[in-house]
């Protein structure tokens, strides 16, 4: 499935996610199964498949992880965590050394921690995602598959942090 495609939108990585949601929004209206009421059944079940497609392509192209994933996927890269190569010695320390920082933080119910690491984290993802705009817009090729890994430990460390900021409420 090309969730460009389904959303009617151009595949590319920079997005405007306000009026993707509001295409997502206006796409679900129109094709929502209650419309099919009166229909055949395989008309609504058509509806029904329509809107689930509308919904995943949603899901997919609003996580900047996941829409670049599918870019990737669309000009014929393989990717997907065993496909990646492992990253740089020097990034797998300084990401041991950022989650210890966390556990602590964590054990020690520092918050200002916490939002700190959290910080340094997003900016060096914000970071990683330009790179990745970069490098789709001119190359979408396997040379972003390491890079693509590096946004995927930076997506893990803040839905860790998310987690945390819930337990510390």
């Amino acid at each position: 499935m090309d969730p460009f495609a389904t959303l009617g939108i151009e595949r590319r990585y920079d997005v405007d996610l306000g009026a993707l949601e509001r295409t997502h929004r206006e796409l679900s209206r129109a094709i929502h199964p209650d419309r099919y009421v009166g229909s055949t059944a395989g008309e609504k079940r058509e509806a029904l498949t329509r809107a689930v497609e509308v919904n995943e392509a949603w899901r997919i192209v609003r996580n900047p992880l996941r829409r670049a994933e599918a870019l990737l996927s669309l000009h014929g890269v393989a990717v997907g965590e065993d496909r990646e190569p492992s990253p740089e010695p020097e990034f797998l320390l300084e990401i041991l050394e950022q989650r210890e920082a966390l556990s602590e933080a964590r054990g020690a119910r520092d918050r200002r921690a916490v939002h700190r690491l959290a910080d340094a984290v997003r900016t060096r993802s914000r970071h990683t995602e330009r790179e990745l705009s970069a490098g789709l817009a001119t190359r979408p090729d396997a040379s972003l598959v390491g890079t693509l890994g590096k946004l995927r430990f930076y997506q893990r460390f803040l839905d860790e942090v998310d987690a945390i900021e819930d337990e510390l409420v």
